[in-house]
C-alpha cells in the first residue's frame, strides 16, 4: 500500500535530463567514483537488480539514538545507480532521534507511516522550519542542509524517505564533532563548549583526543 506512493515521490524527485540508454545498473565489484558507480554489463543485468525487499523488515532500535535507517541507495539496490533517486526506511523506538545531520548529494522528502515525528531543517539564513507531523503528512529537506526527526510520540514510529540521488550520503553532525580524532581543543575553539563535556561526547560516541 504504501510503496507506490513512495515510488511516485521518487519519480518527482528524479532528473528531467534525458538518458542515453535505458540504465546503469551498479556493478559493485568496482569502487565508487564520483559520478557513481560502472555499469554493469547488460548481459550480467538480471531482475533482481531491479528489486529491493529490505524495507520490509523494521531496523534495530536498540543503540545510542533508538533509531534506525535502513538504506536502498546504489550499493544496496543496484538498479537505482544513475537514475538519480533511492529510498530509506527510518524507524524510532519511544525517545528515538536522528539527529542533526546533512545528505550532500540530494534532496530529501519524508512521508510518516506510523506515530508522530517534530522534524525540521535549518537553512542557510539560519532559519528554523519544525514541525509536528503524523501519518500521512509528507515534508521536504533540501539538499545539503541540516536536518533531523524525533520520535515525539508516545509509541514506536515509521517513516519512508525518498532521495533525489542514487547516493546522498550522509554525514551526522554528532559524530563530525565527538565520534573521530579531532582535537578537543578545536572542537572548543569552534563550538564554545566546554572541554570537560566534549571529552565526555567522546567518550559515549567513541572518538578520541
Amino acid at each position: 500500500m504504501i510503496t507506490p506512493i513512495i515510488f511516485i515521490f521518487s519519480l518527482l524527485l528524479s532528473s528531467s535530463h534525458a538518458a542515453v540508454q535505458d540504465f546503469c545498473v551498479a556493478d559493485l565489484s568496482l569502487p565508487e567514483s564520483p559520478a557513481g558507480y560502472a555499469c554493469k554489463k547488460p548481459a550480467a543485468v538480471t531482475v533482481t537488480d531491479f528489486v529491493f525487499s529490505g524495507l520490509g523488515v523494521a531496523g534495530n532500535t536498540s543503540n545510542i539514538i533508538k533509531a534506525a535507517v535502513t538504506p536502498a541507495f546504489a550499493t544496496q539496490f543496484p538498479g537505482v545507480n544513475g537514475l538519480g533517486i533511492s529510498l530509506a526506511r527510518l524507524d524510532l523506538a519511544v525517545g528515538g532521534v536522528v539527529p542533526f545531520h546533512t545528505h550532500p548529494g540530494g534532496s530529501e522528502v519524508l512521508l510518516v507511516v506510523q506515530g508522530t515525528l517534530c522534524a525540521g531543517f535549518v537553512s542557510s539564513a539560519n532559519t528554523v522550519y519544525i514541525k509536528t507531523l503524523k501519518k500521512g503528512d509528507i515534508m521536504v529537506f533540501p539538499q545539503g542542509l541540516l536536518h533531523f526527526q524525533i520520535n515525539s510520540g508516545g509509541s514506536s514510529a515509521l517513516a519512508f524517505v525518498s532521495f533525489s540521488s542514487a547516493t546522498p550520503g550522509l554525514q551526522i553532525l554528532d559524530y563530525v564533532l565527538f565520534g573521530n580524532n579531532l582535537p578537543t581543543e578545536v572542537i572548543a575553539a569552534t563550538t564554545f563548549l566546554d572541554a570537560a563535556q566534549i571529552k565526555k561526547l567522546k567518550g559515549v560516541l567513541g572518538g578520541t583526543g
